[in-house]
Formats: structure tokens, sequence, C-alpha cells
């Protein structure tokens, strides 16, 4: 008994104790909602403060970015209200003047119409006293003018000659004091320098051993310059000095800075020489490009289209009858923009004249062309101006003469090219048939590059081993020397050598 007493005591104890746990977990629980529903609150507020200060922030931007469209707007309104009030004055404007020109030409009409009525009044009136001389003299009109100009023709010949010869010597002595004046200022006023330009380029080394690298095993890495540059290189007794040997300045420039490089890295052989030369041959072109804009801005002619000014640059490596030609081109600048000073002319029209007017003889299109054509083709198509380009085309009276430059250009042409000193005409005709020579060759199918070498004695063309066989490599060779034969005038004999040279490349990764 007293067990189970004691056990439904336990038993009431344990389910007290359990009502008491749940009430206080109950209780617990309220509490946790209640923080819990107090911290979303303070959370939903945040958020929703964040939220306006978002879009309080969102619409400032917006209203700013309106503000600024609004502000544009407004500026291409005024800009536009600007316009056309000012189209609008320029409209008021010419319909004033064509009002004046209006009222000009109506004027004139009256003018005109009265004087055809007093020289109809006048014609009637001279026909009358005509008509009375006639029956007063008893001769018709025909008549006596004709006894008339009998008795006064060797008298007025004589006097009309005399007259004549009185204006033509007044007008020579005037004409010729005046020419010579502007003439003699003009080349007092330009310092000239004088540049002749050789077909040889002597390239000085430290010392003799050198010779024996550059030549090569067997003479391998001479002939690979040689095929590379264009240019013959001559290694012989001179002491410390290797000459190189080609017409084109270009290519013996070409093969000096190559040679200096070669020289100075120390490493020489075929593959490396081939390297080195493009890249000298690239460097030469940026020099001629440099060249042209240094030029151009030294003589204040702004504004060339860049093929134009590196035309200019590449008169630096050519020569007119062994005249340097850039400095031909600058000095006859200097001369035009004076001589047009002294004409009362536009000076900076005829300097840019001048400069270009020898761009034909630098040009690689259309060989066949005079140069003088070719370069008024060459400015046309670079959008120069037509002044330019008919004295450009006229200096050598290819085309007509129609701006008052043209003979400007033609004159001081004539005055560099002509001073004492200037120019060698040997020179000039040399270097033109070794150029005739390598573009005959050049323009047969297959050949990728042409060199005369030997002063002209003997030619090499290199073809693409892919386009020509041998067989038609020994073919070729004697086209060439049938044609160079009969269209052709050389002293001695030119020897044709045609290279073909098969190489395989490939590459390890």
């Amino acid at each position: 008994m007293n067990i189970l007493i004691g056990v439904l005591a336990f038993i009431g104890g344990s389910l007290a104790t359990w009502v008491i746990i749940v009430q206080a977990m109950k209780s617990r629980s309220r509490k946790i909602i209640r923080e819990a529903e107090s911290e979303a609150e303070v959370i939903k507020k945040d958020k929703i403060l964040q939220a306006k200060e978002k879009f309080l922030q969102l619409k400032a931007d917006y209203e700013k970015e309106i503000n600024s469209r609004n502000a544009k707007v407004l500026a291409v309104e005024n800009r536009l209200k600007q316009k056309e009030l000012a189209i609008s004055q320029r409209l008021e404007e010419y319909q004033r003047k064509k009002k004046e020109v209006d009222t000009v030409r109506e004027n004139l009409d009256t003018q005109l119409e009265l004087v055809e009525r007093k020289e109809e009044e006048l014609e009637r009136l001279h026909k009358q006293q005509i008509d009375k001389l006639e029956s007063i003299s008893g001769m018709s009109a025909d008549e006596a003018k004709e006894i008339l100009m009998e008795s006064l023709k060797g008298e007025a010949k004589s006097e009309a000659m005399s007259y004549i010869n009185d204006i033509m010597d007044d007008a020579k002595i005037n004409a010729n004091k005046e020419a010579k004046r502007i003439v003699l200022n003009t080349i007092q006023r330009v310092a000239t320098e004088t540049a002749i330009e050789n077909s040889v380029t002597i390239f000085h080394i430290d010392s003799d051993e050198i010779k024996g690298r550059i030549i090569g095993r067997e003479g391998r890495n001479i002939r690979a310059l040689e095929a590379a540059t264009g240019v013959e290189i001559i290694v012989d007794d001179t002491p410390e000095a290797i000459v190189l040997s080609a017409f084109d300045p270009m290519r013996r420039e070409i093969a000096r800075l190559a040679l200096h490089q070669l020289v100075t890295d120390g490493r020489i052989h075929p593959a490396r020489i081939e390297e080195v030369v493009n890249k000298v041959r690239k460097q030469v072109e940026e020099e001629v490009i440099e060249t042209g804009k240094r030029t151009t801005i030294d003589m204040g002619v702004h504004g060339l289209h860049p093929e134009l000014i590196k035309l200019v640059g590449k008169m630096k490596y050519r020569s007119s009858y062994g005249q340097n030609l850039l400095q031909h081109s600058r000095e006859t600048a200097n001369l035009c923009a004076l001589m047009a000073s002294e004409l009362g002319l536009n000076a900076k029209r005829a300097k840019r004249a001048g400069l270009l007017h020898d761009i034909g003889k630098v040009s690689d299109e259309d060989p066949e062309l005079p140069h003088a054509i070719l370069g008024m083709k060459l400015a046309e198509k670079y959008k120069e101006k037509p002044d330019i380009c008919n004295a450009i085309g006229a200096h050598h009276d290819e085309v007509e003469m129609t701006t008052m430059i043209a003979p400007i250009i033609q004159v001081c042409d004539a005055i560099s090219g002509a001073r004492p000193g200037a120019r060698r005409e040997v020179v000039e005709a040399y270097i033109k048939r070794l150029k005739d020579l390598e573009t005959l060759a050049l323009n047969y199918p297959g050949v990728l590059k042409t060199y005369a070498i030997q002063a002209g004695r003997e030619l090499r063309v290199i073809v693409g081993s892919e386009k020509v066989t041998d067989k038609e490599a020994e073919e070729l060779s004697y086209d060439i020397a049938k044609k160079i034969q009969t269209e052709m005038t050389y002293p001695g004999q030119v020897k044709i050598t045609v290279i073909r040279e098969t190489r395989a490349i490939s590459y390890a990764k």
C-alpha cells in the first residue's frame, strides 16, 4: 500500500513538474516569438527606410540626368536658333542684294534701250550725211574711201611701223630688265648646296679579318647578301674597306646598314643576313616617312596626303642627273615661293607645287608615263588643288599651262638644275639604263626580283621555284638576253643570270 502511495506521489510530482516545465516553455516560446516579431518589425522598418533612401537616390540621379539632357537640348536649341537667325540674316541679305541687282539690271536695260535708239538715230543721220556728200561730190562713199585710204596708206604704214618698233623695243628692254631683276633676286636669296650622288658606297671595317667572315664559306654569305639587297659587294685588296656598288642609293643604304649590324653583332650566316636585311629595309622605309614629314614641316607645306609625304621622303634616295632629288625639290620650292612673292602671287601654293613637281620620278606606278604626267596624276589622286596639279604636269610642257604658277615652276626647275655643278647627265643616263634593264626583266612571269650589278654588265634575275622550272629558267635567260639585244643600247655585253632556289622550311614545336 505504501508502495502504491509512493508511486502515485511520484507520478503526481512528475506530472506537476511536467506541467511547470510546459508552462515555462510556453512562456519562453511566447517571449521568443515577441522578440522575433519585434526584431522583424525593426528589420522591416530598416528595409523600408533603405528602400526609401534608394528611391530618393534614384530619383535624384534621374532628375540630374533629366536636367543634363534638358540642358543639352536647350544648348542644341540655342545653336539651332542662332543658325536659323544667321540663315535668316543671310537670306535677307541675299534678297536685298537680289533686289539691288534687279534694280541695276532694270536700269541697264533702260540705258541699253536708250543707247540702241541713239545708235539708230546716229545711223540714220550718218546715212543722210553720206547721201548728201555723195550727191555733192559726184562719187560714191566706197570710191571716196578708197581714194582716201590710198592717199594715207603709205604714211600710216610708215608711222605705224615706227610706232610699233618703238613699243616693242621699249617692252623688250623693260621686260628683260624686270625678268632679270626677279630671277637674280630670287637666286641670290636662296642658299644652294651641291650634292652629286655616286653609284658606290665605301663601307669601312676595323680589320681585314672581317672580310673573310663576310665572304663566308665558299662565298655563301656574300652571295646571300647580294641576293637579299641587290647590291654588288666588292671585297678586294683595299685595306679596311668594302665597296658597295649599285645605282639605287636606297639599296646601297640598306646594304650598308645591314653590314654594319652584322659586323657589330658578329653572327654572319645566310639566315641571319636575310633577317637583318628585312629589318633594315623596314627601318629605311620608316626613315623615308620621317624624312618626308620633316621636310614638309621645314618647308611649311601642310595638309599633304601620307602617300605624298612618303614620296617626298623617297626623294632623299633618288638623284636627277646626279643632283639629289630632295635637295633639288626643296631648292625649287624656295625659288618658286620667292618668285611668286615678287610677282604678287600665292607663295604657299607655288612652294607646294615646287616641292611636289618631281614626285613622278620616285613613284613605282606606271613607269611608261613621263614623270611630269605621272606626278600630276598622283597629285590628282591624292586630292591636290587643280592649279597645283597643272603646275606639276606642265613643268616640262607635256600639258598646257592653265595657271599663273605653272610657268614659275618650270622656270625655277630650270634655274635649280642649270646652275654650275648641279647635274651630270652622264650619270643620269647610266642610272636610267640600269633601271630600264631591271624593269625589262621584271615584266616576265615568275620573276620576283631583278638586280643590275657590275655597272650594268650583269643582270641577276631571281625567280620563284614554284612558278619556274629549271628548264624554264634556261629559256627565260635566253629570252631576256634576246630582248635586251633588240630593245636596248649598251656598251660591251650583258650577262643574264637566272637564280632559282628551292627551300624546305619546317618548325619544331
